[in-house]
């Protein structure tokens, strides 16, 4: 166990000590895989910020059931049992309300300021109807429920038209699923570009060790002995590009809200992007490190098998 370790920390000191030979080019390799990471980065943090927002969002769909002109009043209003047996089926708490059509003439009137178009039709063209509001609804993707709800409610006696107000809901739920796609096909493709990097500069380090290695071999040195040092290399680049991308991002955070916490404002919200915690923090970083471990495994076998 003492030599296994003692082999470990020889390589680590052996790749810092090559990283340190040349700080400048170490940088440049770290600014460009930061660079890359950044975008995937970023996307993640915006999305773990929104996800609790869309999940809290009080998600109550309204559902407006309009009677045919012709149903007498005594007909629709004792229409509220049976919407009220299919509600329970659901298992969803509601609220049911009759609205006459006398009264929603009224509202139209007072919330639309069309008082003078409608008294110039001369009669009441809206019918008796219904306003259904759900509750219980924890999640945005729930609410595709409501359809199987409507549907039935359409096929009761005497109503003509229902109209499901929940389509926010469910745009939401779409949009929330195209931008964790979307972020999953830039992450994998800036994962490619990050192995790349990382590939061609333990390349480099290789042909630039060659003598060096040549002369360990010489005295008897595995290849894994010889790779050890390699593998922390290409380690320490995704670990030191990944950190830069995380502190790029919560720079980044800081002019960012100032523009988030005035469009939050018009809807009333304290809304505010804040950085990833610890653990998502310390898995993308684990993250960077494997893929710069990834990207040398490749380099390094392929390229001193040529040694050889």
């Amino acid at each position: 166990m003492n030599s296994w370790l003692r082999q470990h920390v020889f390589a680590f000191a052996d790749a810092l000590r090559h990283l340190l030979k040349t700080p400048g080019s170490f940088s440049l390799n770290v600014l460009v895989v930061a660079i890359s990471l950044s975008l995937p980065f970023a996307g993640l943090t915006v999305l773990e910020n929104v996800r609790p927002v869309s999940q809290q969002l009080a998600v109550e769909p309204e559902i407006s059931i309009f009677m045919a002109m012709d149903t007498p009043r005594e007909r629709a209003a004792s229409l509220a049992p049976q919407i009220r047996r299919l509600v329970q089926q659901g298992n969803n708490p509601a609220r049911l309300e009759f609205i006459p059509r006398e009264r929603a003439l009224t509202l139209l009137q007072d919330r639309t300021g069309l008082a003078d178009a409608i008294t110039a039709l001369g009669e009441n063209p809206l019918p008796d109807g219904y306003v259904l509001k759900l509750s219980g609804f924890q999640d945005a993707s729930q609410a595709g429920q409501v359809d199987t709800l409507a549907a039935q409610l359409k096929a009761l006696p005497g109503v003509e038209y229902v109209q499901v107000d929940s389509a926010w809901v469910k745009r939401l739920a779409a949009l929330m699923h195209v931008l964790r796609l979307a972020l999953l096909f830039l992450a994998a493709t800036l994962g490619v570009v990050v192995v790349a990097v990382v590939f061609n500069t333990i390349r480099l380090q290789v042909m630039t060790q060659r003598e060096e290695i040549e002369v360990c071999r010489m005295f008897g040195a595995t290849d894994a002995f010889i790779c050890r040092p390699f593998y922390y290399m290409g380690a320490l680049l995704g670990l030191f590009a990944g950190a830069a991308a995380l502190g790029v991002v919560a720079l980044a955070l800081h002019p960012l809200n100032a523009a988030v916490a005035d469009f939050a404002r018009l809807y009333a919200s304290e809304f505010r992007l804040v950085p990833l915690d610890f653990a998502s923090t310390a898995a993308l970083l684990a993250i960077s490190a494997g893929m710069g471990l990834f990207g040398t495994l490749l380099s390094v076998k392929k390229h001193l098998a040529r040694l050889s």
